[in-house]
C-alpha cells in the first residue's frame, strides 16, 4: 500500500471511517465519470472537488457530482459572492498541496469554505479524491461534515 495522504491521515487522525478506491496507474488523472465506471460505482455518487475565487479575492471549494457541472452563479450565491471563478490550474497545487485529477476537499494547505451538491445526501456513502491521483475515498457524507465544516447547496447547472 502506498503511503497515507493528508487527507487520510487527517480521516485517521480524527477516526473517521472511510474506504479507500485505487485505480489506474496513479500517474494518469482521469474524467471523474471513467473513475466512476472502473471502480463500478454510480457516478451520481462519486464528486469532483473544484476550487475557486470570489470577487473577494477568497477561495471556495465545491464538489459536484462528476457527471455534472458546477453553476458559478449558484456557487456564488451559496458562498455569499457577487461571483465566482475557476481558478487556473497552475494555481491549484501551491494553494492547496494537491494536483489536478488529484486534489481533495480535506487536508488541504488551508481549509477554505466548502459546499457541496446537496444531492450527497441522498447517498449512505460519497466518493471523492483521496488526496492523490489514483485514489478515491469513500464515506458517509455525515462523516466529512466531521472532517471539514462544509454544508450542503444546489450548485450545479
Amino acid at each position: 500500500m502506498q503511503d497515507k495522504t493528508n487527507a487520510m491521515r487527517m480521516l485517521d487522525a480524527k477516526k473517521l471511517a472511510y474506504s479507500a478506491h485505487r485505480y489506474g496507474d496513479g500517474k494518469t488523472a482521469l474524467q471523474g465519470t471513467e473513475v466512476a465506471a472502473l471502480l463500478g460505482i454510480d457516478p451520481a455518487k462519486v464528486f469532483k472537488t473544484l476550487v475557486t475565487v470570489g470577487a473577494s479575492r477568497a477561495h471556495y471549494v465545491f464538489m459536484v457530482p462528476v457527471a455534472e457541472e458546477l453553476d458559478l452563479k449558484k456557487a456564488a450565491a451559496a458562498v455569499g459572492e457577487k461571483s465566482v471563478a475557476m481558478i487556473m490550474q497552475k494555481e491549484l497545487l501551491p494553494l492547496t498541496g494537491y494536483v489536478h485529477g488529484g486534489c481533495s476537499p480535506i487536508g488541504m494547505k488551508k481549509q477554505f469554505t466548502t459546499v457541496i451538491h446537496e444531492t450527497a445526501e441522498n447517498f449512505d456513502t460519497i466518493v471523492f479524491s483521496g488526496g492523490r491521483i489514483g485514489l478515491q475515498i469513500e464515506m458517509s457524507f455525515e462523516k466529512l461534515g466531521e472532517a471539514i465544516p462544509v454544508r450542503a447547496a444546489h450548485i450545479v447547472r
